[in-house]
């Protein structure tokens, strides 16, 4: 009986992990369906994760309203934050969506334009999660993507140089203490450089952070999804030295995403926590 118990615990330990993610989007100026079904599909194809999404509205000041639950983050591994409302002021609510985070320790990914939300709010709360200031961005031109830290497990995989026809590069104002960069860009109208991939810790929450995506051409690409699923897998401690998940964490498989067909996914809402 016991080699039978130990036989089980051993099978139960090499099972597939099955994370949970919520992916928080909407907002102005961006083409958030099918970012749902990008980020979700290309997640997926990489990381053995099951999806809650939220598209909310596409005003500026937009309170998400599942954040006004406290225990809104507790079923979840992950948050993926790729909102864009830069309108709220209310810092109350602001803080609450921080504190959920350094709190509990559920880590969170941070996709270009969730730099840009809460900007008006006074309070830098948001942005030490994020582990950037920004408030604006260039205009749209060619940029050349440069990987700082080749021999980081994230990076694994990623171009030393990767060329993007056209981007929206964001201006980082300020870089917060525990913010690692790992991949820079030349700002054409800036005359300097700005750090577009990075990682941070903020309370015990690990943070893995883009500006790039303001395109569906930059989101759907392996390089985009490969080293998104990379930084996830780094906050949640399941990525190995050599940038492969570790045991139980691999994906679907990739695959093309057909933007032409219908999101499953974006209807999709989560369930308050303990249902």
């Amino acid at each position: 009986m016991a080699v039978l118990a130990i036989s089980a615990v051993a099978s139960a330990e090499d099972a597939p992990k099955k994370l949970k993610g919520l992916l928080i989007t909407g907002g102005c100026c961006h083409d958030y369906p099918n970012q749902v079904k990008i980020i979700t599909e290309g997640l997926s194809q990489r990381v053995s994760i099951d999806w809650d999404v939220v598209l909310t509205g596409s005003g500026k000041d937009v309170k998400v309203p599942v954040y006004e639950n406290h225990d809104w983050i507790k079923p979840y591994d992950v948050v993926v934050h790729n909102e864009c409302y830069g309108g709220v002021t209310d810092v109350d609510f602001v803080e609450g969506i921080v504190k959920a985070h350094t709190e509990t320790g559920v880590p969170a990914v941070v996709v270009h334009c969730s730099m840009h939300s809460y900007r008006s709010a006074d309070t830098d709360e948001w942005r030490k999660l994020l582990g950037v200031t920004s408030r604006s961005h260039e205009s749209h031109h060619p940029i050349e993507v440069i990987n700082l830290a080749v021999d980081n497990p994230i990076m694994t995989g990623f171009p030393k140089t990767w060329d993007r026809p056209v981007a929206e590069l964001y201006k980082i104002e300020k870089q917060w203490p525990e913010m690692t960069p790992l991949a820079k860009a030349y700002g054409k109208d800036t005359k300097k450089d700005h750090t577009v991939i990075w990682t941070n810790q903020y309370g015990k929450a690990k943070v893995f952070g883009t500006t790039l995506g303001h395109h569906n051409e930059t989101m759907n690409t392996d390089e985009w999804l490969g080293v998104v699923s990379r930084g996830m897998l780094w906050t949640l401690d399941a990525l190995n030295e050599d940038g492969t998940p570790k045991e139980g964490y691999a994906g679907t498989g990739i695959a093309e995403i057909d933007l032409s067909k219908p999101n499953p996914d974006a209807g999709k809402s989560p369930k308050p926590a303990g249902k």
